[in-house]
């Protein structure tokens, strides 16, 4: 499965900050870890986020998200955001947000 390279561009903006961001090609798709963590990645046109699993239920009752099942199987802890909640910077922003605050309280590597 392909990725969008435009929505890439625009995690890879979002992510500008963080002094340790590296892309991965996995599941068909590219992942963003944040100090040897996945925080984030793209599966077609989709985000998928970490958000822990104190956060998922938080996470699933937004606007455009659901289970991540990419295995057919609930990955607790992991959403997936439709295209259309990742319209604007804003809402893209804070989905990537949610999935450094989860990474951040991860120990180093």
């Amino acid at each position: 499965m392909a990725y969008s390279e435009d929505l890439a561009q625009r995690v890879r903006v979002a992510l500008a900050e963080q002094p340790v961001v590296d892309e991965k090609k996995m599941f068909g798709g590219l992942a963003f870890m944040v100090n040897n963590h996945m925080c984030c990645g793209i599966l077609g046109s989709e985000l998928m986020v970490r958000v822990g699993p104190e956060r998922y239920a938080e996470a699933l009752a937004q606007p455009h998200a659901r289970v991540m099942d990419f295995t057919h199987r609930a990955s607790r802890g992991m959403v997936m955001v439709d295209a259309a909640g990742l319209a604007s910077d804003a809402t893209l922003n804070e989905w990537v947000a949610r999935g450094l605050a989860f990474v951040q309280g991860l120990p180093p590597k």
